[in-house]
């Protein structure tokens, strides 16, 4: 058969590796890129979690604390109606002196009683891992709410 024939020259191959070269180097930057915010939001998210967890915690503890101190002058002066007594005061002045002992600082708390149950309040700005990703560089806000009874007998 002859190189020049019509029928031989239908059968070149053309070589479009030339036209693809370097378009998979883009997917693969976007891939890994995805694939590292997904892992530092992760790692982000799971800090969060855990500075939730001990703002939590040291509120839950204020609260006991607070529930666990009863208006003496109260129960003095007219008794236990099933209830102990609770009073803001105190109450504030057992909260003050449970985050005192404590190693977590907070930036800003409150205590309210309704005479029965004391409500804690507690505050704390933090900055977590890749924040300056996730949030500008500012801290993140981690509020707690914990409420307790003054333990009595029934």
């Amino acid at each position: 058969m002859d190189n020049r024939s019509p029928a031989y020259s239908a059968r070149v191959r053309v070589d479009r590796r030339g036209l693809e070269r370097g378009s998979t180097l883009p997917f693969v930057l976007v891939c890994w890129t995805v694939a590292a915010l997904m892992a530092f939001g992760g790692i982000a998210a799971s800090d969060a979690f855990l500075e939730q967890q001990e703002v939590q915690s040291v509120c839950d503890g204020a609260a006991l604390a607070a529930a666990n101190r009863t208006d003496e002058r109260i129960v003095y002066a007219s008794g236990v109606d099933g209830e102990l007594p609770l009073a803001g005061a105190t109450a504030q002045a057992a909260v003050a002196d449970h985050l005192a002992d404590g190693a977590t600082a907070l930036d800003s708390w409150s205590a309210e009683t309704d005479g029965a149950e004391v409500t804690v309040r507690c505050t704390r700005y933090v900055e977590i891992a890749f924040g300056w990703l996730f949030l500008g560089g500012e801290p993140l806000e981690r509020t707690a709410t914990a409420s307790a009874r003054a333990p009595t007998v029934g």
